[in-house]
């Protein structure tokens, strides 16, 4: 009879980025009696959500941020995230979600299953309590899915009026007089030594504040600014509806003419960025950039918070439109070579491992968005400008391990596809040749493993025209993993053998070591365990003479498999330890997931079932905090077969469910023939064989699809149950 599949597991450090809200405006003013209305409104309500609503520059923010500022006490975590409603691409439900999430768990790679994502984001809300603060919201539409449980609260700031239940909704209107002509005061005091200056002045801003900040910001930098004459030429300048382009157009007017070239390029950007991206779009050095940054926001034609500077949407806008086609083109080709090399920097810090990856995806998450336009600009204009060719070929490689955490896989396709038509265009063989073996890789993950082999075999033709040796053996290897997916081992081990011929040809050790750990594990599926050990001491050897802890991590650990196969059960944990210090200490969480996964299964089979559950559910956290969606899976899967083992057959078949759901939301067609497979042997395990059989016929056909050679076991099983055969219930 087929058995359970113990599924070898996988996994970032918590380092949570939990105080995120900018401090409100110092010059804040007014506002008191809504700041009242809003505060007894949450106090009535416990964990409800306070909207404040109102068009463009009428003080929504700032009232926000002050209202929090007075909460946030309460709080142990501040979230805040801009949700761009207003501009052409509000953020998504999954982009919101994933900021929270990753707030608390910044190595997170997330589910891609829409379900399991918002699982997850309330569930931390709940057990971590938070203030949020989703300032620009589009519509209800956008912020129903994300209201928090309680005991957290959500801010919402939107142009729009909407309802949701347990919102209290907050129409903001402009300043009256009195606050209007007291916040003028206190940005330029000089308004007040000319008697009615300050209330003509707030008139003709209409009283609304980022009107009224423009003017008084005008008038507190340009001391050789008469009052009467701005107040003119603002009286001249628009109708109400059109206050801000109006104080807009005047503060621009009094840049010298560089700076106001300059804040236009600013609208290149699509979310808030750092003085180095400043000086990168303007070829200036840091400090000449930072002058002039700190020129843009005297005039209030900048917001600032903790060393990032944003345009207001409605600036955005203007500033978008006074740039010339010419300057705009080339605005974007620097800001995207700019952030390419950000993304080399993320890869760089990832690479490091512990603290530094931690900080390596920070800095990504923080330049996310700016990421993405630089890549889509230049996928965009590939056919027209060799420039943005040259970046699109390049950019999925910049940040590379950042994009597996924080790219659905077919989006990281999509990217390699773009850079792949770059490569070409561009004539870039080599270049050629590395994304496809990347496009084979990226279908191998998704359980694709013929279409992954037709890329490899495209990328070995390049390599061997153009005489690449590394990139040929490196295809040839990852042939050989395909077919040994395929179940297909003896033709594995052809392209195994050609791989470490080459790798030993052209002195590459490291190359050796994984053709030596791939033949290792091809013989362990053939059941030549004692040769697979040969291999895997060979490739520890190697591993450490040159000194690669994570290769030297991956072969105690394929020894530790390897004993555990022979039922040296005790000499496998010992390997397993072994690996998991190597694991901690360079900060692979993948890495130590997989191996406290592999002692749970080392505790299952000396019978301590207990143990082995709390090994995998370590496992299952880490899973969880990277985002590591096929290792989650598998400890499900063998948290369920340890339950099984205990004699809780329908507690089991909660976690093979848990774990089909996602084998199928990530395409491991493998993990899902496996996840039915387990939930027949426990629907038989309880008497219910229809269950049981139809669970096997669903786990049978994906198997015969993929090739899966212990498809012919539950054919035979199946086959046993159809014909009433009696089933040994003991597991």
């Amino acid at each position: 009879m087929a058995g359970d599949y113990h599924a070898a597991p996988q996994a970032g450090e918590v380092s949570p980025a939990l105080h995120q809200l900018p401090a409100p405006p110092a010059d804040f003013t007014g506002r008191a009696e809504q700041l009242a209305e809003l505060r007894a409104a949450l106090g009535m309500q416990g964990a409800a959500i306070s909207g404040v609503h109102g068009m463009g520059g009428v003080g929504k923010t700032a009232l926000a941020l002050k209202l929090a500022d007075g909460l946030k006490a309460a709080y142990p975590a501040h979230i805040y995230l801009n949700l761009q409603g207003a501009g052409p691409q509000p953020l998504a439900l999954h982009e919101i979600m994933a900021h929270v999430i990753r707030s608390y768990q910044p190595a997170a790679r997330l589910p891609e299953d829409a379900a399991a994502l918002a699982s997850l984001y309330r569930s931390l809300l709940a057990e971590q309590p938070a203030l949020l603060l989703y300032d620009n919201a589009r519509d209800g539409a956008q912020v129903a899915p994300v209201l928090p449980p309680p005991p957290s609260l959500l801010l919402v700031t939107s142009r729009t009026h909407f309802t949701l239940p347990g919102l209290f909704a907050l129409d903001l209107d402009v300043m009256d007089q009195t606050e209007a002509e007291a916040l003028l005061g206190r940005i330029a005091p000089r308004l007040a030594k000319e008697a009615g200056a300050a209330a003509e002045l707030a008139r003709l801003c209409g009283y609304l504040p980022l009107a009224l900040r423009l003017a008084g910001s005008a008038l507190a930098e340009r001391r050789d600014l008469a009052v009467s004459a701005y107040r003119q030429r603002l009286e001249g300048a628009q109708e109400r509806l059109s206050l801000v382009e109006a104080s807009l157009s005047l503060s621009y007017d009094l840049l010298a003419e560089t700076l106001q070239r300059q804040w236009a390029q600013l609208a290149v950007f699509p979310a808030d960025f750092d003085r180095a991206g400043a000086a990168a779009v303007w070829e200036l050095d840091e400090e000449e950039a930072g002058r002039a940054l700190g020129e843009l926001l005297r005039y209030s034609l900048l917001d600032w918070q903790v060393e990032r500077y944003r345009l207001h949407d409605l600036a955005r806008l203007f500033a978008a439109a006074r740039l010339a086609p010419a300057d705009e083109a080339a605005a974007r080709l620097r800001h995207a070579a700019h952030y390419e090399a950000v993304a080399y920097t993320t890869k760089e810090l990832y690479l490091q491992g512990g603290a530094a990856l931690l900080q390596g995806l920070a800095l990504f998450d923080r330049e996310w968005a700016n990421i993405q336009a630089g890549q889509a600009w230049a996928a965009a204009h590939t056919a027209t400008d060799p420039a943005a060719a040259a970046l699109c070929n390049t950019y999925p490689d910049a940040g590379t391990y950042c994009l597996l955490l924080r790219l659905h896989p077919r989006q990281q396709i999509a990217w390699r596809e773009a850079a792949l038509a770059a490569a070409r265009q561009l004539k870039h063989r080599g270049a050629e040749g590395a994304h496809l073996g990347n496009l084979g890789l990226a279908f191998a993950d998704l359980g694709e493993y013929r279409r992954a082999i037709e890329f490899y075999e495209q990328a070995l033709v390049i390599d061997r025209e153009i005489g690449d040796r590394r990139g040929e053996g490196a295809a040839l290897g990852n042939l050989g993993n395909a077919y040994a997916d395929l179940g297909e081992t003896r033709r594995a081990i052809e392209y195994y053998e050609q791989q470490l011929g080459i790798t030993r040809e052209i002195g590459d050790r490291r190359g050796e070591g994984n053709a030596l750990g791939n033949l290792g594990n091809a013989y362990a599926d053939l059941g030549e365990t004692r040769r697979a050990i040969e291999f895997y001491e060979q490739r520890l050897v190697i591993a450490r003479e040159i000194g690669d802890r994570r290769g030297e991590g991956n072969a105690l650990g394929n020894l530790g498999l390897a004993y555990a196969d022979l039922g040296e059960t005790r000499r496998a944990i010992e390997f397993y330890e072994q690996r998991l210090v190597i694991a901690r200490e360079i900060g692979d969480r993948r890495g130590e997931g997989a191996d406290l996964g592999n002692l749970g299964n080392a505790y299952a089979d000396l019978g301590e079932t207990r143990r082995a559950i709390e090994f995998y559910e370590q496992y299952l956290a880490i899973a969880r905090e990277i985002g590591d969606r096929r290792g989650e899976g598998n400890a499900l899967g063998n948290l369920g077969i340890a339950y099984k083992n205990l004699g809780e057959a329908r507690r089991a078949i909660e976690f093979y469910e848990q774990r089909l759901a996602i084998a199928r939301e990530i395409g491991d067609r493998r993990g899902e023939g496996i996840a039915l497979w387990n939930m027949a042997l426990a629907h038989d395990k309880l008497g219910e064989r229809p269950q049981a059989i139809a669970c096997a016929q669903a786990a049978l056909v994906i198997m015969e699809q993929i090739e899966d050679p212990n498809a012919a076991k539950v054919r035979a099983q199946l086959e046993a149950w159809q014909g009433g055969e009696a089933t040994d219930r003991s597991g």
